[in-house]
């Protein structure tokens, strides 16, 4: 690392970091908040490892003060988090819980006073249990009560808030929580997952709308986790099996957002698996927004399997015959490749393809690596590595004219990471969850020096 190359990011560059309410907060019966899908599927034996659940987290709803003033020591210009919407509306809609407004105010005025930029996500997965009971996304009605919750936070934060996300990777709570159900609410039905994809898009246009309604001053946005696509190892992957999946994970989102209609060959491939969408829908969802967020870990590497000609890959309803690649030599702790040439060609893609994408802030990148504290001290020199060659891919890709404005490494903590509970580590600060003691890894110390150069030195 030492012999490559200086560089320098764009004037206003915005840094930061990530994180998600289920993940961190804990406190899941306190403050007046409701149940949400993630604490009925964690505390479903057999869901997640270990029986791990996100009852107590990292213990932000109490330590927040102590966290807001840590995220001042690394320099953090902005600060991306999730708004639990039970801890809100605890049955979704109807009556507001005010104990937990008064919460995420507070957090709010902390950052401020600590000029730290907030950026609030409205849904990163954790529906209030009650809205599921009524059948969750899958219902269309669910759609216009998140436009309700959206115009409720920005009465009570748009004062202070400016730079807002609606969605939080609407495809992995689609179909990892309705087609493969290894995430909540643990469903395996094509049809809802598809649906629930369908709903999520409308409900983020109408949230726009509502949003606008309130306040013509927002920054709005939406955040999505698109990847290359790429056959790797043998036998290969089809053609076709590679532009379902792309038309699944990738084109479905930002075609929906950004032009308009989804894709015809994909609702080719949907047949009647995509009848919620009805007459209007798409001028609904394509409303104007000023950024767009990428969360980016990997490029998806697939390859072909032998059996039968129907085998389904579960998470990609009308795919068969395609799974993941052997996992390479070089990986995270999750098992991803480390893959930061596709970041770059990524992002060009997305200018070249969408010629009215919105400025790009990068929500999420980072990587999990269990890295022990020793004598006080929290060595981790593979992150360093991984996040300089993503920050250097960014880069590249600003040099070929991709609108880059901003940077989120997820994550701040090591927190819950969904199905797999507490073994996953992607914290730039290590958490002891016995203590919860935090302990700044060498990559925090390494990003606050980033920051402050607002780039690589090298």
């Amino acid at each position: 690392m030492s012999e490559r190359p200086s560089i320098q990011f764009p004037d206003d560059f915005l840094w930061g970091a990530a994180t998600a309410s289920y993940q961190i907060e804990g406190a899941v019966k306190e403050g007046g908040r409701g149940p949400s899908v993630w604490d009925d599927f964690s505390h479903t034996p057999g869901k997640v490892d270990h029986g791990h659940t996100g009852d107590i987290a990292c213990d932000h709803y109490h330590r927040v003060e102590a966290d807001v003033a840590l995220m001042a020591e690394l320099g953090l210009q902005s600060y991306r988090f999730s708004i639990s919407w039970s801890r809100i509306l605890p049955d979704g809609r109807g009556k507001v819980n005010a104990e937990g407004l008064a919460w995420y105010s507070r957090l709010v005025d902390l950052l401020l006073a600590n000029d730290i930029v907030p950026c609030p996500t409205l849904f990163h997965w954790d529906l209030p249990s009650a809205l599921e009971a009524s059948g969750g996304f899958r219902n269309r009605d669910t759609a216009s009560w998140f436009a309700d919750y959206a115009a409720l936070m920005t009465r009570e934060l748009g004062d202070r808030v400016s730079m807002w996300s609606t969605f939080n990777e609407p495809w992995c709570y689609a179909y990892l929580g309705h087609a493969s159900g290894v995430h909540a609410p643990g469903l395996q039905d094509d049809r809802a997952a598809v649906t629930v994809a369908h709903h999520e898009l409308l409900a983020h246009g109408l949230g726009v709308q509502a949003m606008r309604a309130e306040r013509n001053d927002l920054q709005l946005g939406i955040v999505i986790n698109p990847s290359p696509v790429k056959s790797e190892g043998s036998p290969s992957a089809s053609t076709d099996s590679m532009r379902r999946v792309d038309a699944i994970h990738n084109r479905w989102w930002f075609d929906g957002a950004l032009k308009g209609a989804y894709p015809a060959d994909l609702l080719d491939d949907l047949g009647p698996l995509a009848e919620a969408i009805q007459p209007g829908d798409n001028e609904q969802i394509a409303q104007p927004i000023d950024w767009i967020g990428i969360n980016y870990y990997f490029d998806l590497l697939l390859r072909g399997t032998t059996g039968p000609d129907d085998r389904p890959n579960r998470n990609y309803p009308t795919v068969t015959n395609v799974t993941d690649s052997p996992i390479r030599p070089t990986h995270t702790d999750m098992g991803w490749p480390i893959t930061p040439d596709g970041f770059t060609e990524l992002l060009v893609r997305l200018k070249d393809d969408y010629p009215n994408l919105p400025p790009v802030y990068v929500t999420e990148n980072g990587c999990a690596y269990d890295d022990p504290v020793i004598n006080g001290r929290c060595a981790d020199p593979r992150r360093i590595q991984y996040l300089d060659a993503h920050l250097r891919a960014v880069r590249d890709a600003i040099d070929e004219g991709v609108d880059v404005r901003g940077f989120y490494q997820w994550s701040l903590l090591d927190n819950f990471e969904w199905a797999l509970g507490y073994d996953k580590r992607f914290g730039i600060v290590h958490v002891d969850f016995d203590t919860m003691e935090r302990t700044p890894r060498d990559s925090a110390h390494w990003y606050r020096e980033v920051i402050k150069a607002n780039g690589l030195t090298g």
